[in-house]
Protein backbone atom coordinates (compact mmCIF):
# COMPACT_ATOMS: atom_id res chain seq x y z
CA UNK A 1 0.00 0.00 0.00
CA UNK A 2 2.12 3.12 -1.47
CA UNK A 3 -0.73 5.20 -0.51
CA UNK A 4 -1.67 8.04 2.18
CA UNK A 5 -4.50 7.25 3.98
CA UNK A 6 -7.91 8.65 3.91
CA UNK A 7 -9.36 7.49 7.18
CA UNK A 8 -12.45 9.45 7.01
CA UNK A 9 -14.11 8.00 4.04
CA UNK A 10 -11.74 5.17 2.40
CA UNK A 11 -10.63 3.00 5.38
CA UNK A 12 -13.67 3.04 7.78
CA UNK A 13 -15.09 -0.13 6.50
CA UNK A 14 -17.61 -2.40 8.43
CA UNK A 15 -15.76 -5.67 8.54
CA UNK A 16 -17.99 -8.74 8.18
CA UNK A 17 -18.22 -11.15 10.94
CA UNK A 18 -17.37 -13.83 8.43
CA UNK A 19 -13.96 -12.45 7.92
CA UNK A 20 -12.75 -11.84 11.58
CA UNK A 21 -10.19 -14.14 12.77
CA UNK A 22 -10.04 -16.64 15.50
CA UNK A 23 -7.84 -15.96 18.28
CA UNK A 24 -7.80 -19.40 19.98
CA UNK A 25 -7.63 -22.47 18.54
CA UNK A 26 -11.00 -23.72 20.11
CA UNK A 27 -12.27 -20.70 18.33
CA UNK A 28 -10.75 -21.26 14.97
CA UNK A 29 -12.10 -25.00 15.75
CA UNK A 30 -15.67 -23.62 16.07
CA UNK A 31 -15.36 -21.01 13.02
CA UNK A 32 -14.27 -24.36 10.87
CA UNK A 33 -17.57 -25.71 11.51
CA UNK A 34 -20.31 -25.48 8.50
CA UNK A 35 -17.21 -24.43 6.19
CA UNK A 36 -16.68 -25.53 2.82
CA UNK A 37 -14.15 -28.44 1.90
CA UNK A 38 -12.58 -25.59 0.15
CA UNK A 39 -11.08 -23.83 3.14
CA UNK A 40 -10.25 -26.78 5.10
CA UNK A 41 -6.23 -26.43 4.09
CA UNK A 42 -6.75 -22.95 5.41
CA UNK A 43 -8.06 -23.35 8.06
CA UNK A 44 -5.63 -26.10 9.30
CA UNK A 45 -3.06 -23.55 8.29
CA UNK A 46 -4.44 -21.14 10.70
CA UNK A 47 -4.45 -24.14 13.78
CA UNK A 48 -0.74 -24.72 12.85
CA UNK A 49 -0.27 -20.81 13.04
CA UNK A 50 -1.76 -20.47 16.40
CA UNK A 51 -0.88 -23.79 17.97
CA UNK A 52 3.08 -23.38 16.67
CA UNK A 53 3.57 -19.86 18.02
CA UNK A 54 6.80 -19.86 20.70
CA UNK A 55 6.07 -18.51 23.90
CA UNK A 56 7.57 -14.61 24.65
CA UNK A 57 6.03 -13.78 28.10
CA UNK A 58 7.51 -10.79 29.68
CA UNK A 59 9.29 -9.70 26.04
CA UNK A 60 8.35 -6.07 24.75
CA UNK A 61 8.64 -5.20 21.76
CA UNK A 62 7.98 -2.05 19.73
CA UNK A 63 7.02 -1.65 16.29
CA UNK A 64 6.71 1.04 14.29
CA UNK A 65 5.26 2.11 11.11
CA UNK A 66 2.48 5.00 9.33
CA UNK A 67 -0.88 5.48 11.05
CA UNK A 68 -3.08 4.76 8.40
CA UNK A 69 -3.95 2.27 7.06
CA UNK A 70 -0.48 -0.05 7.15
CA UNK A 71 -0.56 0.49 11.43
CA UNK A 72 -3.97 -0.82 11.55
CA UNK A 73 -3.33 -4.28 9.72
CA UNK A 74 -0.58 -4.32 11.70
CA UNK A 75 -2.32 -3.39 15.00
CA UNK A 76 -5.08 -5.93 14.11
CA UNK A 77 -2.37 -8.74 14.27
CA UNK A 78 -0.15 -7.52 17.26
CA UNK A 79 -3.15 -7.94 19.35
CA UNK A 80 -3.67 -11.73 18.14
CA UNK A 81 0.22 -12.24 18.19
CA UNK A 82 -0.07 -10.69 22.42
CA UNK A 83 -2.75 -13.70 23.29
CA UNK A 84 -0.74 -16.64 21.16
CA UNK A 85 2.69 -15.58 22.33
CA UNK A 86 2.38 -13.93 25.98
CA UNK A 87 4.50 -10.69 24.29
CA UNK A 88 3.51 -7.53 24.96
CA UNK A 89 3.75 -5.02 21.42
CA UNK A 90 3.71 -1.48 20.93
CA UNK A 91 2.60 -0.46 17.85
CA UNK A 92 3.35 3.61 17.05
CA UNK A 93 1.80 4.78 14.24
CA UNK A 94 3.23 7.71 12.57
CA UNK A 95 2.04 9.98 9.89
CA UNK A 96 3.37 9.56 6.67
CA UNK A 97 5.86 12.13 6.23
CA UNK A 98 6.97 11.53 9.81
CA UNK A 99 7.97 7.54 9.20
CA UNK A 100 11.12 7.34 7.66
CA UNK A 101 12.91 10.48 9.80
CA UNK A 102 12.13 8.79 13.00
CA UNK A 103 13.22 5.34 11.80
CA UNK A 104 16.46 7.17 10.47
CA UNK A 105 17.18 8.75 13.54
CA UNK A 106 16.57 5.64 15.64
CA UNK A 107 18.88 4.00 14.02
CA UNK A 108 21.79 6.91 13.43
CA UNK A 109 21.63 7.56 16.85
CA UNK A 110 21.31 4.04 18.00
CA UNK A 111 18.08 5.05 20.73
CA UNK A 112 16.81 1.57 20.17
CA UNK A 113 13.59 2.64 20.59
CA UNK A 114 12.30 0.48 17.50
CA UNK A 115 12.43 -2.92 17.35
CA UNK A 116 10.41 -3.71 14.75
CA UNK A 117 10.49 -1.42 11.43
CA UNK A 118 7.34 -1.59 9.01
CA UNK A 119 8.93 0.39 6.07
CA UNK A 120 8.80 1.45 2.35
CA UNK A 121 11.01 -0.80 0.67
CA UNK A 122 12.40 2.54 -1.14
CA UNK A 123 14.31 2.65 1.77
CA UNK A 124 15.67 -0.60 2.34
CA UNK A 125 19.22 0.76 1.28
CA UNK A 126 18.87 3.70 3.45
CA UNK A 127 18.88 1.25 6.35
CA UNK A 128 20.12 -2.02 4.58
CA UNK A 129 23.43 -0.93 3.46
CA UNK A 130 24.95 1.13 6.46
CA UNK A 131 23.92 -2.18 8.79
CA UNK A 132 21.13 -0.68 10.41
CA UNK A 133 18.52 -3.79 9.71
CA UNK A 134 18.91 -7.28 11.19
CA UNK A 135 19.96 -10.32 8.28
CA UNK A 136 17.02 -12.44 8.29
CA UNK A 137 18.26 -14.73 5.69
CA UNK A 138 18.52 -17.72 7.88
CA UNK A 139 15.27 -17.16 9.89
CA UNK A 140 13.52 -17.28 6.91
CA UNK A 141 15.04 -20.14 5.54
CA UNK A 142 14.06 -22.44 8.74
CA UNK A 143 10.42 -20.83 8.89
CA UNK A 144 8.03 -23.07 7.66
CA UNK A 145 4.82 -21.97 8.59
CA UNK A 146 5.93 -18.56 6.43
CA UNK A 147 5.87 -20.47 2.69
CA UNK A 148 8.33 -18.17 1.45
CA UNK A 149 8.42 -19.71 -2.06
CA UNK A 150 4.80 -18.52 -1.74
CA UNK A 151 5.52 -14.84 -1.81
CA UNK A 152 5.74 -13.70 -5.49
CA UNK A 153 9.52 -13.56 -6.52
CA UNK A 154 9.15 -9.95 -7.38
CA UNK A 155 8.68 -9.26 -3.83
CA UNK A 156 10.69 -12.12 -2.35
CA UNK A 157 13.73 -11.70 -4.23
CA UNK A 158 13.68 -7.39 -4.68
CA UNK A 159 11.47 -5.91 -2.33
CA UNK A 160 12.75 -7.96 0.53
CA UNK A 161 16.22 -8.53 -0.44
CA UNK A 162 19.44 -6.12 -0.84
CA UNK A 163 22.81 -7.36 -2.20
CA UNK A 164 21.39 -10.91 -2.25
CA UNK A 165 20.21 -11.22 1.41
CA UNK A 166 17.06 -10.73 2.98
CA UNK A 167 16.09 -7.91 5.35
CA UNK A 168 12.59 -8.09 5.78
CA UNK A 169 9.50 -9.92 5.16
CA UNK A 170 7.09 -8.57 2.64
CA UNK A 171 3.35 -7.93 4.23
CA UNK A 172 2.07 -6.00 1.39
CA UNK A 173 2.47 -5.79 -2.08
CA UNK A 174 2.16 -2.46 -4.21
CA UNK A 175 2.35 -2.47 -7.78
CA UNK A 176 -0.04 -0.42 -10.74
CA UNK A 177 -2.28 -1.55 -12.70
CA UNK A 178 -4.89 0.23 -15.23
CA UNK A 179 -8.52 -0.44 -14.01
CA UNK A 180 -11.67 0.27 -16.73
CA UNK A 181 -15.31 -0.09 -17.22
CA UNK A 182 -15.63 -3.55 -18.58
CA UNK A 183 -19.50 -2.44 -19.79
CA UNK A 184 -18.29 0.09 -21.62
CA UNK A 185 -15.35 -1.42 -23.80
CA UNK A 186 -17.52 -4.35 -24.71
CA UNK A 187 -20.72 -2.10 -25.92
CA UNK A 188 -18.10 -0.52 -28.09
CA UNK A 189 -16.58 -3.77 -29.31
CA UNK A 190 -13.01 -3.02 -27.97
CA UNK A 191 -10.61 -4.78 -26.45
CA UNK A 192 -9.16 -3.62 -23.20
CA UNK A 193 -5.49 -1.36 -23.86
CA UNK A 194 -2.61 -3.57 -24.73
CA UNK A 195 -0.34 -0.73 -25.04
CA UNK A 196 -0.26 2.92 -24.08
CA UNK A 197 -1.24 3.90 -27.41
CA UNK A 198 -4.34 1.38 -27.17
CA UNK A 199 -5.47 3.54 -23.82
CA UNK A 200 -5.46 7.54 -25.45
CA UNK A 201 -7.39 6.02 -28.05
CA UNK A 202 -9.91 4.46 -25.60
CA UNK A 203 -9.74 7.16 -23.58
CA UNK A 204 -10.40 9.74 -26.56
CA UNK A 205 -13.45 7.58 -27.80
CA UNK A 206 -15.51 7.52 -24.32
CA UNK A 207 -14.65 11.46 -23.28
CA UNK A 208 -17.15 14.00 -22.97
CA UNK A 209 -19.68 11.00 -23.12
CA UNK A 210 -22.06 10.22 -20.23
CA UNK A 211 -20.75 7.70 -18.49
CA UNK A 212 -23.22 7.17 -15.77
CA UNK A 213 -26.27 8.14 -16.93
CA UNK A 214 -26.80 11.41 -14.74
CA UNK A 215 -26.96 13.65 -17.68
CA UNK A 216 -23.36 15.62 -17.76
CA UNK A 217 -20.21 14.27 -19.72
CA UNK A 218 -17.35 12.83 -18.21
CA UNK A 219 -13.75 11.24 -18.64
CA UNK A 220 -11.74 8.66 -20.82
CA UNK A 221 -9.04 8.85 -17.88
CA UNK A 222 -8.60 9.78 -14.85
CA UNK A 223 -5.18 10.05 -13.11
CA UNK A 224 -4.20 11.11 -9.79
CA UNK A 225 -1.57 14.23 -11.11
CA UNK A 226 -1.26 16.43 -7.91
CA UNK A 227 2.11 17.71 -7.64
CA UNK A 228 4.64 15.92 -5.00
CA UNK A 229 1.55 12.99 -4.09
CA UNK A 230 1.43 10.50 -6.82
CA UNK A 231 2.56 12.55 -10.39
CA UNK A 232 5.66 11.12 -10.73
CA UNK A 233 4.63 7.54 -9.71
CA UNK A 234 1.42 7.08 -12.43
CA UNK A 235 4.20 8.46 -14.99
CA UNK A 236 6.79 6.26 -14.32
CA UNK A 237 4.13 3.78 -15.11
CA UNK A 238 4.11 5.05 -18.67
CA UNK A 239 7.52 5.16 -19.02
CA UNK A 240 8.51 1.85 -17.76
CA UNK A 241 7.84 -0.21 -21.06
CA UNK A 242 9.77 1.93 -23.10
CA UNK A 243 12.74 1.68 -20.76
CA UNK A 244 12.97 -1.42 -19.04
CA UNK A 245 12.68 -4.74 -21.37
CA UNK A 246 15.76 -7.21 -20.38
CA UNK A 247 14.58 -7.93 -16.84
CA UNK A 248 13.80 -6.49 -13.20
CA UNK A 249 17.78 -6.84 -12.96
CA UNK A 250 18.26 -4.37 -16.08
CA UNK A 251 16.80 -1.26 -13.78
CA UNK A 252 14.62 1.64 -15.45
CA UNK A 253 16.10 4.31 -13.79
CA UNK A 254 19.60 4.99 -14.19
CA UNK A 255 22.05 2.83 -16.14
CA UNK A 256 23.54 0.40 -13.56
CA UNK A 257 27.36 0.48 -14.85
CA UNK A 258 27.52 4.35 -14.90
CA UNK A 259 24.85 5.89 -12.90
CA UNK A 260 23.80 7.88 -15.99
CA UNK A 261 19.73 8.57 -15.71
CA UNK A 262 17.58 7.29 -18.53
CA UNK A 263 16.09 10.47 -18.49
CA UNK A 264 17.24 12.02 -21.79
CA UNK A 265 16.61 9.93 -24.95
CA UNK A 266 13.85 9.04 -27.39
CA UNK A 267 11.72 6.43 -24.94
CA UNK A 268 11.70 9.21 -22.44
CA UNK A 269 10.78 11.61 -24.48
CA UNK A 270 7.89 9.36 -25.97
CA UNK A 271 6.59 8.52 -22.25
CA UNK A 272 6.25 11.92 -21.82
CA UNK A 273 4.51 12.96 -25.06
CA UNK A 274 1.62 9.81 -24.28
CA UNK A 275 1.38 11.31 -20.47
CA UNK A 276 0.53 14.88 -21.54
CA UNK A 277 -1.80 13.58 -24.01
CA UNK A 278 -4.10 11.64 -21.32
CA UNK A 279 -4.46 15.39 -19.83
CA UNK A 280 -6.80 15.64 -22.93
CA UNK A 281 -8.86 13.10 -22.25
CA UNK A 282 -9.63 13.74 -18.64
CA UNK A 283 -11.59 16.29 -16.14
CA UNK A 284 -9.83 19.90 -16.20
CA UNK A 285 -9.27 19.84 -12.39
CA UNK A 286 -6.84 16.52 -13.04
CA UNK A 287 -3.44 18.51 -12.12
CA UNK A 288 -4.76 18.71 -8.47
CA UNK A 289 -6.55 15.27 -8.15
CA UNK A 290 -5.03 13.53 -5.07
CA UNK A 291 -5.36 9.79 -5.16
CA UNK A 292 -9.01 9.42 -3.06
CA UNK A 293 -10.86 12.66 -5.74
CA UNK A 294 -9.64 10.57 -8.59
CA UNK A 295 -10.90 7.08 -6.93
CA UNK A 296 -14.23 9.02 -6.58
CA UNK A 297 -14.72 9.89 -9.86
CA UNK A 298 -13.89 6.10 -10.99
CA UNK A 299 -16.17 4.60 -8.49
CA UNK A 300 -18.95 7.22 -9.53
CA UNK A 301 -19.14 5.89 -12.97
CA UNK A 302 -17.39 9.04 -14.54
CA UNK A 303 -14.07 7.10 -15.95
CA UNK A 304 -13.99 5.07 -18.53
CA UNK A 305 -10.26 3.91 -16.93
CA UNK A 306 -7.63 4.70 -14.15
CA UNK A 307 -4.55 3.92 -13.01
CA UNK A 308 -4.00 2.92 -9.52
CA UNK A 309 -2.98 0.63 -6.23
CA UNK A 310 -4.22 -2.77 -5.65
CA UNK A 311 -6.08 -0.99 -3.20
CA UNK A 312 -8.97 -1.04 -5.98
CA UNK A 313 -10.12 -4.04 -6.03
CA UNK A 314 -10.72 -4.37 -1.91
CA UNK A 315 -12.83 -1.17 -2.17
CA UNK A 316 -14.82 -2.25 -4.86
CA UNK A 317 -16.10 -4.55 -2.46
CA UNK A 318 -18.02 -2.25 -0.51
CA UNK A 319 -20.87 -1.34 -2.42
CA UNK A 320 -21.09 2.01 -0.77
CA UNK A 321 -18.10 3.19 -2.23
CA UNK A 322 -19.11 2.14 -5.81
CA UNK A 323 -22.23 1.49 -7.42
CA UNK A 324 -20.29 -0.43 -10.38
CA UNK A 325 -18.02 -2.93 -8.84
CA UNK A 326 -19.72 -5.26 -11.20
CA UNK A 327 -18.32 -3.49 -14.02
CA UNK A 328 -14.76 -2.88 -13.49
CA UNK A 329 -11.81 -5.18 -15.15
CA UNK A 330 -7.69 -4.69 -14.22
CA UNK A 331 -5.12 -5.43 -16.16
CA UNK A 332 -1.57 -5.43 -16.57
CA UNK A 333 -0.24 -2.04 -17.01
CA UNK A 334 -0.14 -1.38 -21.09
CA UNK A 335 3.05 -1.73 -22.81
CA UNK A 336 5.30 -0.86 -25.02
CA UNK A 337 6.39 -2.26 -29.09
CA UNK A 338 9.30 -0.03 -29.09
CA UNK A 339 11.99 -0.19 -26.42
CA UNK A 340 15.08 2.34 -25.42
CA UNK A 341 18.47 1.25 -26.92
CA UNK A 342 20.53 2.43 -24.10
CA UNK A 343 23.62 2.64 -26.90
CA UNK A 344 22.17 5.47 -29.02
CA UNK A 345 19.68 6.64 -27.11
CA UNK A 346 16.91 5.84 -29.63
CA UNK A 347 13.77 3.59 -29.84
CA UNK A 348 13.93 -0.24 -31.48
CA UNK A 349 10.90 -2.38 -32.38
CA UNK A 350 10.11 -5.23 -30.16
CA UNK A 351 11.96 -8.75 -30.83
CA UNK A 352 13.00 -11.60 -29.26
CA UNK A 353 16.30 -10.27 -28.57
CA UNK A 354 15.12 -6.77 -27.20
CA UNK A 355 11.84 -7.75 -25.86
CA UNK A 356 12.74 -11.17 -24.78
CA UNK A 357 9.24 -11.29 -22.13
CA UNK A 358 6.79 -9.69 -24.40
CA UNK A 359 3.51 -10.98 -24.87
CA UNK A 360 2.16 -11.15 -28.54
CA UNK A 361 4.98 -8.64 -28.99
CA UNK A 362 4.38 -5.92 -26.88
CA UNK A 363 6.52 -5.07 -24.09
CA UNK A 364 4.81 -4.86 -20.31
CA UNK A 365 6.64 -3.67 -17.75
CA UNK A 366 4.65 -3.61 -14.38
CA UNK A 367 5.69 -1.23 -12.36
CA UNK A 368 5.96 -2.01 -9.08
CA UNK A 369 5.22 1.90 -7.71
CA UNK A 370 6.77 1.90 -4.09
CA UNK A 371 6.30 -2.13 -3.72
CA UNK A 372 4.87 -2.99 -0.67
CA UNK A 373 5.61 -2.48 2.86
CA UNK A 374 7.70 -4.92 4.66
CA UNK A 375 9.07 -5.70 8.07
CA UNK A 376 12.55 -5.63 9.73
CA UNK A 377 14.62 -5.65 12.47
CA UNK A 378 16.67 -3.42 14.43
CA UNK A 379 20.01 -5.04 14.31
CA UNK A 380 20.81 -3.95 17.60
CA UNK A 381 18.02 -5.25 19.78
CA UNK A 382 18.43 -7.70 22.29
CA UNK A 383 18.63 -11.58 20.75
CA UNK A 384 15.43 -12.37 23.07
CA UNK A 385 13.62 -9.33 21.39
CA UNK A 386 14.90 -10.05 17.82
CA UNK A 387 13.44 -13.58 18.22
CA UNK A 388 9.79 -12.01 19.52
CA UNK A 389 10.05 -9.53 16.78
CA UNK A 390 10.78 -11.90 14.02
CA UNK A 391 8.31 -14.31 14.90
CA UNK A 392 5.30 -11.02 15.03
CA UNK A 393 6.26 -10.51 11.63
CA UNK A 394 6.47 -13.48 10.07
CA UNK A 395 2.62 -14.05 11.89
CA UNK A 396 1.47 -10.98 10.32
CA UNK A 397 2.75 -12.03 6.56
CA UNK A 398 1.96 -16.15 6.91
CA UNK A 399 -0.91 -16.96 4.49
CA UNK A 400 -3.32 -18.12 7.54
CA UNK A 401 -3.50 -14.38 8.23
CA UNK A 402 -2.39 -12.56 5.64
CA UNK A 403 -4.54 -14.22 3.06
CA UNK A 404 -7.77 -12.49 5.24
CA UNK A 405 -5.97 -9.09 5.53
CA UNK A 406 -5.18 -8.66 1.90
CA UNK A 407 -9.19 -8.73 1.02
CA UNK A 408 -9.62 -6.05 4.40
CA UNK A 409 -9.33 -2.48 2.60
CA UNK A 410 -8.40 -1.02 6.36
CA UNK A 411 -5.09 -3.30 6.57
CA UNK A 412 -3.86 -1.60 3.33
CA UNK A 413 -2.40 -4.92 2.74
CA UNK A 414 -2.46 -5.74 -0.87
CA UNK A 415 -1.55 -8.91 -2.74
CA UNK A 416 1.88 -10.44 -2.62
CA UNK A 417 1.24 -14.24 -2.18
CA UNK A 418 0.84 -16.57 -4.96
CA UNK A 419 -1.89 -18.06 -3.06
CA UNK A 420 -3.77 -15.12 -2.92
CA UNK A 421 -4.83 -14.95 -6.40
CA UNK A 422 -4.94 -18.45 -7.00
CA UNK A 423 -7.57 -19.21 -3.75
CA UNK A 424 -10.08 -17.13 -4.48
CA UNK A 425 -12.82 -18.11 -1.29
CA UNK A 426 -11.57 -15.15 0.84
CA UNK A 427 -11.75 -12.46 -1.76
CA UNK A 428 -15.87 -14.00 -2.36
CA UNK A 429 -15.98 -13.83 1.50
CA UNK A 430 -15.36 -10.30 1.60
CA UNK A 431 -18.15 -9.21 -0.58
CA UNK A 432 -16.99 -9.03 -3.93
CA UNK A 433 -18.57 -10.63 -6.94
CA UNK A 434 -17.99 -13.60 -8.82
CA UNK A 435 -17.12 -11.13 -12.46
CA UNK A 436 -15.00 -8.90 -10.48
CA UNK A 437 -12.83 -10.81 -8.85
CA UNK A 438 -11.83 -13.04 -11.60
CA UNK A 439 -11.46 -9.74 -13.85
CA UNK A 440 -9.03 -8.17 -10.29
CA UNK A 441 -7.45 -11.45 -9.48
CA UNK A 442 -6.71 -11.78 -13.33
CA UNK A 443 -4.64 -8.84 -13.55
CA UNK A 444 -2.33 -9.23 -10.29
CA UNK A 445 -1.58 -12.48 -11.92
CA UNK A 446 -0.63 -11.37 -15.39
CA UNK A 447 1.36 -8.61 -13.19
CA UNK A 448 3.35 -10.41 -10.90
CA UNK A 449 4.20 -13.28 -13.02
CA UNK A 450 5.97 -10.96 -15.75
CA UNK A 451 9.79 -11.37 -15.20
CA UNK A 452 10.24 -7.63 -16.38
CA UNK A 453 8.43 -6.21 -13.17
CA UNK A 454 9.93 -2.76 -12.81
CA UNK A 455 11.52 -2.15 -9.61
CA UNK A 456 10.94 1.36 -7.80
CA UNK A 457 13.97 3.49 -7.03
CA UNK A 458 15.95 1.96 -3.84
CA UNK A 459 18.72 4.59 -3.08
CA UNK A 460 19.74 7.19 -0.64
CA UNK A 461 17.80 10.43 -1.67
CA UNK A 462 15.04 8.41 -3.78
CA UNK A 463 12.71 11.31 -2.69
CA UNK A 464 14.63 14.05 -3.88
CA UNK A 465 15.02 12.34 -7.26
CA UNK A 466 11.61 11.88 -7.33
CA UNK A 467 9.17 13.69 -5.32
CA UNK A 468 11.35 16.55 -5.80
CA UNK A 469 12.92 16.73 -9.23
CA UNK A 470 11.11 14.46 -11.11
CA UNK A 471 7.63 15.71 -9.90
CA UNK A 472 8.46 19.37 -10.25
CA UNK A 473 9.88 19.18 -14.10
CA UNK A 474 6.58 16.80 -14.68
CA UNK A 475 4.67 19.25 -13.78
CA UNK A 476 6.01 22.21 -15.47
CA UNK A 477 5.86 20.30 -18.61
CA UNK A 478 2.25 19.58 -18.29
CA UNK A 479 1.00 22.73 -17.38
CA UNK A 480 3.38 24.13 -20.44
CA UNK A 481 6.26 26.19 -18.87
CA UNK A 482 8.87 23.90 -20.58
CA UNK A 483 9.34 22.01 -23.37
CA UNK A 484 9.96 18.31 -23.38
CA UNK A 485 13.68 18.31 -24.36
CA UNK A 486 13.91 21.15 -22.00
CA UNK A 487 12.41 18.87 -19.12
CA UNK A 488 14.84 15.96 -20.34
CA UNK A 489 17.76 17.81 -19.93
CA UNK A 490 16.63 19.46 -16.84
CA UNK A 491 16.10 16.14 -15.36
CA UNK A 492 19.04 15.03 -16.15
CA UNK A 493 21.98 17.76 -15.40
CA UNK A 494 18.92 18.08 -11.62
CA UNK A 495 19.68 13.98 -11.05
CA UNK A 496 23.39 13.92 -11.52
CA UNK A 497 24.32 16.74 -9.24
CA UNK A 498 22.38 14.72 -6.69
CA UNK A 499 24.40 11.49 -7.65
CA UNK A 500 27.74 13.40 -7.37
CA UNK A 501 27.27 15.21 -4.34
CA UNK A 502 25.81 11.83 -2.55
CA UNK A 503 29.26 10.41 -4.35
CA UNK A 504 28.78 8.23 -7.40
CA UNK A 505 30.04 5.13 -6.78
CA UNK A 506 28.33 4.77 -3.05
CA UNK A 507 25.13 5.72 -5.52
CA UNK A 508 26.24 3.13 -8.32
CA UNK A 509 26.60 0.52 -5.45
CA UNK A 510 22.98 1.11 -3.76
CA UNK A 511 21.55 1.22 -7.07
CA UNK A 512 23.11 -2.42 -8.21
CA UNK A 513 22.35 -3.46 -4.67
CA UNK A 514 18.73 -3.03 -4.96
CA UNK A 515 18.88 -4.46 -8.00
CA UNK A 516 20.53 -7.46 -7.07
CA UNK A 517 23.33 -7.66 -9.35
CA UNK A 518 26.26 -9.02 -7.51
Amino acid sequence: MGKISNQNHLYQRQISASMVFCLLVLNILGCSQNQPNSDASQVKNVVESATKQQRFDGITITAVTFDKPIGVGVERRAREFEKLTGAKVNVVKLPIKDVFPAMQQDFENKTNKYDVVVFSPQWMTDFAQPGYLEDLTQRVKADKLLQWDDIAPFFREFTATYNGKIYAVPVDGDFHMVYYRTDLLEKAGLEPPRTWEDYIAIAKKFHGQDLNGDGKPDYGSCMAKQPKHTNHKLFWSVASPFLQSQGTQQGSYFDPETMKPLVNNAAFAKALDIYKETNKYSPPEEMTLNLYQARDLFFDGRCAMTLDWGDVGTLLSDPTLSQISDKIGALILPGSKEVLDRKTGKLLPCDKLTCPYAIDGVNHAPYGAVGGWVGGINAIAKPEVKDASYALISYISQPAQSNVDVTIGITGFNPYRISQFTNREAWLKSGMKQKAVSKYLGGIAVSLKNPNMVLDLRVPENALYEREILDTALDDFLLGKKTRQETMEHLEREWEKVTNKKGRDSQIEAYRGSLGIQ
